[in-house]
């Protein structure tokens, strides 16, 4: 059988092992340390978010930017519907309630135009907005933003999949009140696990940390008077990720390389639609997805399986979920069409040509 092409496996850049072993060398076994410091900063000079906050997972990053802005029990927390439940899950667990907003078909994010009448119809104001940047590519965050502020109503950008991306020149996860980025094994750099919050605001950062460590009081011994959790990065964890910054530009081109390889392969055919990209943005595309007009998704992605190709439907939009059964949302169908109609390709930063053409030829195979 041939090689497993998987979704989107882990690259490393030859240089983690090194710091890693730094660490070692430095007795940092243990939370917090000069790696995470680096590689806070390392994030810091990219995305020239003036604060950052490195933690364990995206999901956290979310939650605590809840916590800090004071989101809480019957809250309404305006979400994109057509995402993954990790950046949904911290307004369940801040005990308030999400209202799920569909898509546009012209980026495949939340759609500006609902947002609005969301606003409108939302049984009290909304407190906090939580924007996904679907697989590596921009929502409309300019537009966004501006009804946020219009409103007044706090930005959360969960650019856990979209590291590198930009609109207009300016870093995803930059816009908003607080950003989040996810460093999880399938992202495009990952540290195994692992996230980052970013904010142009120092104080509610330094909330953050102080919550992201038990909400430790400064003194000699342990003394609390409020609750934290357990949210902070590790420093051999961090290693990892100082490897994996240097060769972010890297790997988002070769990102974007295959999925120019897919559409140039597969542009004859008439029924496939690539998830669009806004023209003035530029995503990383972390994963090349696309939609079938008339033929079931689930038939290619089987079909890939047979041959050792990983492929993954896209994500089932929240206000389908069973969990979230008579949840508030506003809804166009678009998400609904996506998730019955598509597919996510092989996207790794290994792939060459051939692996491409590999794919293509069976999707051929299944569309003739």
């Amino acid at each position: 059988m041939k090689s497993r092409l998987f979704l989107s496996p882990p690259h490393m850049s030859g240089r983690e092992q090194t710091y890693v072993a730094e660490a070692f060398e430095s007795n940092y076994i243990a939370p917090l340390g000069p790696m995470v410091d680096r590689f806070e900063q390392s994030i810091r000079d990219y995305t020239k978010a003036p604060h950052v906050l490195a933690l364990s997972s995206a999901t956290a990053a979310i939650h605590l930017a809840l916590r800090v802005l004071g989101i809480g029990k019957g809250d309404i927390v305006l979400a994109s519907s057509f995402t993954f439940i990790g950046s949904i899950a911290p307004i369940l667990y801040q005990d308030a309630t999400p209202f799920f907003i569909d898509s546009d078909e012209r980026s495949w994010n939340l759609d500006p135009d609902l947002l609005e009448k969301a606003i409108a119809a939302s049984p009290k104001k909304p407190k906090a907005l939580i924007l996904t940047h679907l697989y590596g590519q921009c929502a409309d965050i300019g537009r966004i933003a501006q009804i946020c502020d219009r409103h007044g109503i706090f930005l959360i950008e969960d650019a856990a999949e979209s590291l590198g991306a930009i609109y207009e020149g300016k870093q995803s996860g930059t816009y908003g009140i607080f950003g989040a980025y996810s460093f999880n094994g399938n992202k495009i750099l990952t540290t195994s696990g692992g996230g980052m919050l970013v904010s142009a605001n120092k104080t509610f950062i330094d909330k953050a940390r102080f919550y992201s460590t038990q909400a430790r009081d400064d003194a000699p011994h342990y003394e609390h008077t409020d609750f934290g959790y357990n949210y902070r990065m590790s420093n051999i964890i961090a290693a990892i990720g100082v490897g994996q910054m240097e060769v972010l530009d890297e790997r988002i081109a070769a990102r974007r390389q295959v999925f120019d390889w897919y559409r140039e392969e597969l542009a004859d055919i008439g029924e496939i639609t690539f998830m669009p990209e806004l023209p003035n943005s530029r995503g990383n595309r972390w994963l090349s997805t696309l939609t079938f007009e008339r033929t079931d998704p689930k038939r290619v992605r089987l079909a890939l399986e047979a041959e050792n190709i990983e492929s993954r439907p896209l994500w089932k939009p929240m206000h389908l979920q069973p969990l979230f059964n008579g949840a508030l949302h506003i809804e166009n169908g678009t998400s609904q069409m996506l998730f019955e109609k598509g597919l996510c390709l092989p996207s790794g930063t290994r792939m060459n040509r051939g692996d491409v053409s590999r794919v293509c030829t069976i999707l051929r195979q299944v569309l003739a």
